[in-house]
């Protein structure tokens, strides 16, 4: 090719670069618009008016050259030119394809068409083989097969170009198995390298997880017939789903090359403005907005699509042998089916508007992602949940919120489908809101759920799990509106509250951890922790409810770390613990739990004597209350609780006290699929466990064995903790346990306590969402009392769930007095 170069340079050289010099001439005035004759274009019709300049000289060109119809030569472009997607310093990628050609014409066609470009310091990768060569490149090279994946004919023999494109696509189709781990692997590569676009302050608009690349892997899993393209996300999505996303994506960076005056895919800040003003979207913070948002969308549908083109990979050898996946139960109406979380046959989303937080919350705790086609249902069948929430619904909202870093993808599923706005539309105004403080690592609705995912580690610290949980889910919430974020998001997280059907009491609770969640760490920070003024401004604040002070305690170190890197240390930790103590010391330390009372007509039951159990409906949709009545004895309070388990019935709350000679247990159930069994036999089941004809430990633990396949984490996301406080009563001690729930803990922890010789004197048990605040009135008795208490510790620790050992367990047990 050098010396055709020099020939062509010495013979009609001028002929030739004027031919290029034209049309950076004409690409240049396209870019220079604003005169009234030349109106600047907007970067779509930019982008358009690109493509029909380079297909037009190119189709002229090659006229000129002699590449016709018969020629046995045709040129292709891939690329943005392929695409459709000029941009204006875009690399020109083109194949100059021959066949039976004699190779010193081709050569000279290619010089002729080349040495132009290149005169005319237009970017050119470029190409001369046949169709069966280049059909090879493409089966060796993964990222040559994807760009030639979006080839299409410029000019010349059509049916050679036709060649080329149908079999580049015809093998993609039939190699896709191979190839299907080489084209993760290359994207999570991709991903690392480059980051995601929606969390980063200069992006990678190309190659970052969420961008133009993205799209284009949806392509490429569509072309094999895998997945579609552009997944539905359902009639409410923010944003206008994928369409809309790469369209955006597409004129950001058409107005960074227009900006830059050269070819580039990362977005500099101090280009921001600019790009935000001429695309008419806003300033810098409002364009970061706008990425966000299409990011998260396009990575959401990758997310969908490669899911997709996974199930749908055709089997081969014994693979195809092997039966269908178990669908198997995971909640009423939801169940897990090839890797992912879909709806149960018999479920009716019409009628259950529930169903949007149980598939969510399962989904959260097993960590398989939700089914599109579960959302896509969802969104357009399930109703609007009434107002207030029912009990059934906020609990799934908890087990949602309580999951750990689950939560995240949940949420953000939920979010891209429409579906997590239509529960909270408070949420519109913080999604995909950027940070304005560099501090904030994430945007505000991300760091919401960093900060819930952190909170879920310590919520056995407090003993209103719940509050913290949904305080950490809206301590921000009132940011992208007017005024004070606090001010405002008190007052939205009192009309939230209302709506989930929290009691007015802890509406007020929640709403001042909202006003007040900076409270602490800029107390701690600011002022002299040894002015006693400084403790009574924060007592008085909060007008001394120890509760409240528990709960920002523990929301300002969940806030901290979801900010960013070292946002929380040692040294912060013991400026608001120092100050918590303080607060503590001036206000009067906290209530102790106290028994139910007793309904008089449980107490005429419990005097005549014998076994009953009553079950009635209780006050939500998928709630009953079990009554059980018997002689009181060691080892019934587990006995009556493993029952329960075994028939599927979740204790929800409990009051466990007696009359005489006779204990009178009252518990708040719900079943996990289905209706709850019959009365008659839950007591038929009983009679058998008192008089030791069922082994309950071992029927617990296989029925949780059943369920690790797809339920929860055998580990728990927060260290247990117990709190001992005397009581009135010589030999009686309270023990309350913060602690995460499991398959027949009450069963399990009943049982400790007999073994360790402790008789359950009275018992209020809670569960909130998947923690549980259980308080036990112990008698221990005796002189060995302190070493029966150590004997309970490690028998509590030995069956509630703890995290995951790393170092150490420094689960260790609190006294209060």
């Amino acid at each position: 090719m050098g010396s055709s170069s020099g020939n062509g340079k010495q013979g009609n050289g001028e002929r030739v670069s004027n031919g290029a010099a034209d049309l950076v001439a004409a690409r240049d005035q396209l870019l220079d618009g604003g005169m009234p004759r030349n109106p600047r274009l907007d970067a779509e019709s930019l982008r358009s008016a690109l493509v029909d300049l380079f297909d037009l000289w190119l189709t002229s060109k090659g006229a000129e050259l002699g590449i016709t119809a018969d020629s046995g030569l045709a040129v292709v472009a891939v690329g943005g030119l392929g695409r459709r997607e000029m941009l204006p310093y875009s690399d020109l990628d083109l194949v100059l394809l021959h066949d039976d050609v004699d190779p010193a014409r081709v050569a000279e066609v290619a010089d002729q068409l080349w040495y132009p470009l290149w005169d005319a310091h237009i970017k050119l990768d470029h190409s001369v083989r046949t169709v069966p060569q280049a059909l090879r490149v493409a089966n060796d090279d993964l990222i040559a097969a994807l760009g030639m994946l979006e080839a299409r004919h410029i000019v010349g023999d059509v049916e050679l170009s036709n060649l080329l494109i149908g079999g580049v696509r015809r093998e993609w189709r039939t190699g896709i198995r191979n190839r299907f781990d080489d084209l993760i692997a290359q994207a999570q590569a991709r991903w690392q390298r480059s980051g995601e676009i929606a969390h980063r302050a200069e992006p990678d608009l190309k190659n970052g997880r969420g961008g133009l690349r993205d799209i284009q892997l949806l392509d490429a899993l569509a072309v094999a017939q895998l997945t579609d393209a552009m997944p539905g996300l359902g009639p409410d999505v923010p944003g206008g789903g994928v369409k809309q996303a790469h369209r955006r994506l597409l004129d950001v960076r058409t107005e960074l090359h227009r900006v830059a005056g050269r070819s580039r895919d990362q977005l500099r800040a101090q280009d921001a403005d600019e790009i935000g003003a001429a695309l008419r979207i806003g300033d810098r913070f409002d364009l970061a907005r706008t990425l966000s948002d299409s990011a998260r969308t396009v990575s959401y549908s990758v997310d969908v699509g490669l899911r997709t083109a996974a199930n749908a990979l055709p089997r081969r050898g014994l693979a195809r042998l092997r039966r269908m996946p178990v669908r198997r139960p995971l909640d009423e109406g939801v169940v897990e089916h090839a890797g992912e979380v879909v709806l149960a046959r018999d479920a009716r989303p019409q009628r259950d508007p529930g169903l949007i937080l149980r598939v969510a919350a399962a989904s959260a705790q097993t960590g398989l992602p939700m089914s599109a086609t579960t959302l896509n249902r969802l969104s357009e069948d399930a109703p609007e949940l009434r107002e207030p929430w029912p009990k059934d619904a906020l609990n799934d909202l908890l087990v949602l919120l309580g999951a750990g870093r689950g939560v995240i993808d949940a949420i953000e599923a939920l979010d891209r489908t429409g579906l997590w706005g239509r529960l909270l539309p408070e949420w519109g105004a913080v999604r995909d809101l950027p940070p304005r403080d560099a501090l904030h690592t994430w945007t505000v609705d991300r760091h919401l759920m960093e900060t819930v995912a952190y909170a879920s580690a310590s919520m056995t610290r407090v003993g209103r799990p719940d509050l913290l949980l949904l305080g950490a889910l809206l301590h921000d919430i009132g940011k992208g509106r007017a005024g004070d974020h606090s001010v405002v998001g008190a007052e939205l997280a009192t009309h939230i509250g209302r709506r989930l059907g929290l009691w007015p009491s802890d509406v007020r609770t929640l709403s001042a951890v909202v006003r007040h969640h900076l409270l602490l760490p800029e107390t701690a920070t600011r002022r002299d922790l040894a002015d006693p003024d400084t403790v009574q401004l924060v007592v008085d604040a909060l007008d001394g409810d120890v509760q409240l002070l528990e709960l920002l305690h523990t929301l300002a170190e969940a806030d901290s770390l979801a900010t960013g890197p070292g946002v929380w240390g040692d040294w912060k930790a013991s400026l608001i613990g120092d100050l918590v103590r303080r607060c503590r010391t001036v206000m009067a330390g906290f209530e102790l739990p106290t028994p139910e009372p007793i309904a008089p007509e449980l107490l005429a039951k419990a005097a005549a004597g014998g076994v009953h159990v009553d079950l009635k409906p209780g006050e939500g949709k998928y709630t009953y209350v079990v009554t059980v009545i018997a002689p009181d004895a060691p080892g019934l309070l587990s006995d009556a609780a493993g029952v329960l388990a075994l028939h599927s019935l979740r204790v929800l709350s409990a009051a466990l006290g007696g009359e005489g000679a006779s204990a009178v247990n009252t518990f708040v159930v719900s079943p996990k699929f289905g209706d709850p069994p019959d009365a008659g036999l839950l007591r038929q089941e009983l009679i058998r466990a008192i008089a030791g004809d069922l082994d309950l430990p071992a029927l617990l633990a296989k029925r949780e064995r059943e369920a690790s396949g797809v339920g929860p984490s055998p580990y728990a996301q927060a260290q247990p903790r117990m709190i001992w406080s005397p009581t009135s009563t010589p030999g009686q001690l309270i023990l309350e346990l913060r602690a995460e729930d499991r398959v027949g803990l009450l069963s399990r922890l009943a049982a400790a306590f007999a073994a360790c010789g402790a008789n359950v004197r009275w018992a209020k048990v809670v569960t909130m969402g998947s923690a549980v605040v259980d308080a036990f009135c112990l008698e221990l008795g005796g002189e060995d009392a302190a070493q029966r208490r150590d004997a309970i510790e490690k028998a509590v620790l030995d069956v509630v769930p703890r995290p995951a050992p790393k170092t150490p367990d420094p689960a260790l047990p609190d006294s209060a007095s």
